[in-house]
């Protein structure tokens, strides 16, 4: 997905605000401003790039006289001492800029590196891999951009893009005596017709009920890989199944095996083991 400018710099801004409300000391005083310097970010280990135009739009934002050279694009294999970005200018803004760029290039390409292994996992399955939003407060947009970045796809951005009756939802209205059925039924009354119903489920009986309500997508909630088959045959494609709970990339393959159409896995974005990224002086 593409990342909107104005999500982009608000962003960049609330991470330049972080580091450098306070200034730069350590650079004030021994950096000259004019002097002048080029650096290179290097990935220090294989992975995938994602994140680069947004550590360029970083330095530029600290100092826009600075020159940026992205040299891979995002979603590019990288190896380990894979050069990623030049920039160029005054050596002061660059290290002040420095942190927050490779903090974004990290993160992103980390997120990356975790998207690719798993599509990697259920290739020629038939099974997309997609994200959640579990992600990290205010970087949302990047957090799904990295996951595009790797091969996988995004569920929603956000509340809005669709119902999704999960079970605190379910709970809530079998006190009123509704069945999951007659609660997607509810759902499809009252929303806009251009949006699509999911609804969660943790046994083959909802599963059934549910269908009932003619749902477009089941949501099959920490269901072990022989419940997911026996839901897929019953749905028998009239709306798609999403697996979601418990997924590992141990057992990643064995889940796309049931026949599920889609796999949400929160770590992409909850918990991703950020890329070993550097900025280094070259002169």
């Amino acid at each position: 997905m593409a990342i909107p400018r104005v999500e982009l710099e608000r962003a960049i801004d609330a991470a330049l605000a972080e580091d450098l409300a306070l200034g730069d000391p350590t650079t004030d005083a021994l950096i000259p401003p004019e002097r002048q310097g080029r650096a290179i970010m290097i990935a220090r280990e294989p992975g995938i790039a994602s994140g680069v135009d947004v550590a360029a739009a970083v330095f530029q934002r600290v100092d826009p006289s600075l020159s940026t050279t992205p040299l891979v694009g995002d979603g590019q294999a990288l190896e380990a001492g894979g050069l990623m970005l030049s920039v160029e200018g005054a050596f002061a803004s660059i290290l002040s800029a420095e942190r927050t760029a490779v903090n974004f290039a990290q993160r992103m390409s980390g997120i990356a590196t975790l998207a690719a292994q798993y599509v990697k996992a259920v290739e020629g399955t038939g099974a997309a891999i997609v994200d959640t939003r579990k992600t990290a407060p205010g970087l949302r947009v990047l957090d799904k951009h990295a996951v595009a970045s790797g091969g996988g796809r995004n569920h929603r951005q956000a509340l809005g893009d669709g119902v999704l009756i999960k079970d605190n939802h379910i709970a809530a209205l079998r006190d009123e005596g509704l069945s999951i059925a007659e609660i997607v039924a509810r759902a499809r009354a009252n929303a806009a017709h251009t949006i699509k119903i999911e609804v969660e489920v943790q046994t083959l009986e909802e599963a059934r009920d549910a269908m009932d309500g003619k749902p477009d997508i089941l949501l099959l909630d920490n269901m072990n890989p022989d419940e997911m088959r026996k839901v897929v045959d019953l749905v028998h494609g009239r709306a798609l199944t999403e697996a979601s709970g418990g997924i590992t990339l141990a057992n990643v393959a064995e889940v796309a095996a049931s026949g599920v159409d889609l796999i949400s896995i929160g770590a992409l974005t909850h918990s991703p083991r950020a890329l070993d990224i550097s900025l280094d002086y070259s002169g």
